[in-house]
């Protein structure tokens, strides 16, 4: 392999008076160029008021050869310059003066100290007595607890910290190498370019059928997070096939879902309306309660699948094919069924153990639900949300969920399509 060539001179801002606010170097290592990454820093940095001096600038000389660059950054005041290192380190550059990450041992249960350092979704370091180790259970807004002896580091969430828990301050020893963009052209990366009702939906279903079939073959999980929705639009039989055929292993859901894809299994309604002529039913209104009921009395999803009385839909599937249901209630709910965990604390710890393995997750016409799974998701983890409401697909991205991959569409053909190409005469 040839020696990357050396760039150093190249788009050098003037230097300021050395004698003008105070310096420190930091350094971007990996595919800086093409995945954007020196271009956001230094944006930043000028957006921010400071300067720049690039010092070094190596260019890989091939697509799949690294690059590297050492910045020097001026700043008016020390407080200011450690702010923007802090920030910087999050969009992937280090000091080039490591050293270890600092801890503060944790005076309240439920809370973090100050100056705690917040977590984002992409893989993270820390520097643990001069070694560089892996930050596990990797999410975004939490904390960094430290084992020293082991020594070992996990992101936590601020309500389960623990008093006398070592937890990260500030920035210093804190290493993040953003994910870089694929390398090579797929219909993702032309869905991924805009969130529009205008794309081919063909390209997007065959997206979402390559991306869960090489998921299946490296031997990891497909998550779906569905809404109602599914129910409503009459996609249940198409989730029930992708389930039967093997491609869904967890699925994730609130009270609705569960409750409508039972009443439609029951009573061939939802939200009272007839599923085969789409018109009301006499006292229908109460169809959903009633089997709430009736689930309530067998004591769980699973007895009445035992019992005889659940014979078709999602739920059924899920409990004959054993597929891990997380179902995340909320204070609208009616009943709820004997599954809906109502502690909100208690669901976000199910389902963040439910993502152990998972590496692809589809969600399907539920704003909530996909917002808060984003949220424990780590980048790795490849993302689609499909939607007819172009704000849901957005949300995710806007709220760090940086991966989504948004399709703009009603849900049934999309399910239907899906269900056609993976689960062909199931």
């Amino acid at each position: 392999m040839k020696p990357p060539r050396d760039h150093a001179h190249a788009a050098t801002p003037a230097s300021p008076d050395p004698a003008q606010g105070v310096i420190e170097e930091v350094e971007v290592r990996g595919h800086i160029i093409d995945s954007l990454m020196l271009p956001k820093i230094l944006d930043r940095i000028l957006l921010v008021g400071a300067s720049f001096e690039i010092r070094e600038c190596k260019i890989g000389e091939r697509r799949t050869d690294p690059s590297y660059a050492r910045i020097a950054i001026r700043a008016h005041d020390p407080s200011a310059l450690a702010e923007l290192v802090g920030d910087l380190v999050e969009h992937g550059a280090s000091p080039v003066h490591s050293e270890d990450a600092t801890t503060v041992l944790a005076d309240i249960a439920g809370a973090f100290p100050e100056g705690f350092y917040s977590t984002t979704n992409q893989p993270s370091q820390i520097r643990v007595k001069t070694r560089w180790i892996d930050v596990e259970n990797q999410e975004m807004d939490c904390g960094i607890v430290v084992d020293h002896a082991t020594p070992r580091a996990r992101c936590v969430p601020m309500c389960r910290v623990e008093v006398g828990m070592p937890i990260v301050v500030g920035h210093s020893g804190v290493r993040v190498s953003p994910l870089e963009r694929p390398r090579e052209a797929s219909g993702f990366g032309f869905m991924n370019s805009t969130v529009s009702s205008e794309k081919p939906k063909a390209i997007g279903v065959r997206s979402v059928v390559d991306a869960i079939r090489s998921t299946r073959a490296e031997g990891k999980k497909v998550l779906l997070v569905g809404g109602p929705a599914i129910v409503h639009t009459g996609s249940a039989m198409h989730v029930a096939r992708l389930i039967r055929a093997g491609f869904i292993q967890t699925l994730f859901a609130g009270n609705a879902l569960a409750t409508h894809d039972i009443e439609q299994a029951i009573m061939g309604t939802s939200l009272g309306v007839s599923i085969k002529d789409g018109q009301p039913i006499e006292h229908g209104h109460e169809h959903h309660l009633r089997v709430i009921n009736m689930i309530r009395r067998l004591g769980g999803i699973e007895q009445a699948v035992d019992s005889g009385l659940l014979t078709t839909g999602i739920m059924y599937e899920c409990a004959r094919n054993h597929v891990d249901l997380v179902l995340a209630g909320s204070i609208r709910d009616d009943g709820p069924l004997p599954e809906v965990i109502t502690d909100v604390l208690a669901a976000q710890d199910r389902m963040r153990e439910a993502l152990e393995g998972v590496g692809f997750a589809l969600m399907v016409a539920t704003a909530l639900h996909s917002i808060a799974t984003g949220n424990l998701l780590p980048a790795r983890v490849k993302v689609v949300c499909v939607d007819i409401n172009p704000a849901t697909v957005t949300k995710l991205a806007d709220r760090g969920t940086f991966q989504t991959i948004g399709l703009v569409t009603d849900v049934e053909p999309f399910l239907r399509l899906l269900a056609e190409e993976l689960a062909p005469g199931t």
